[in-house]
């Protein structure tokens, strides 16, 4: 009896995956009903009946690159600023940016006597 019950629950399963399978197929058709139907999409203008704006034009491409310039440097705005100021600006009053680190923690180690345990 035990396979009249397996088979009943394998019919009754693919009976609800052919139902999900055939609902999916039907929501997918009526999309595309929709979607046909609708007709082309139209778009707005910001304004109507001025052309496109154009690009610029290309620079010519040279065959070598550009000339380096030696010695520059780069900008920075605002200043960049350590995140531990040394000794003699603590000294003066200057706080560090970033909390100090925590300590690593560290497992005693381990003796071959006891690992043999």
């Amino acid at each position: 009896m035990p396979t009249d019950e397996r088979k009943r629950e394998i019919n009754r399963h693919l009976a609800l995956a052919a139902a999900l399978v055939a609902a999916g197929v039907v929501m997918s058709g009526l999309s595309l009903a929709e979607i046909v139907a609708r007709g082309p999409q139209q778009f707005a203008e910001s304004t109507p009946g001025t052309p496109p704006l154009q690009g610029t034009p290309a620079p010519e491409q040279s065959s070598k690159p550009a000339e380096p310039k030696p010695g520059g440097t780069r900008p920075t705005t605002p200043a960049p600023e350590p995140a531990r100021p040394d000794a003699q600006a603590q000294k003066e009053g200057a706080k560090p940016v970033l909390p100090p680190a925590p300590a690593e923690k560290v497992a005693p180690p381990i003796n071959p006597s006891e690992k043999a345990k």
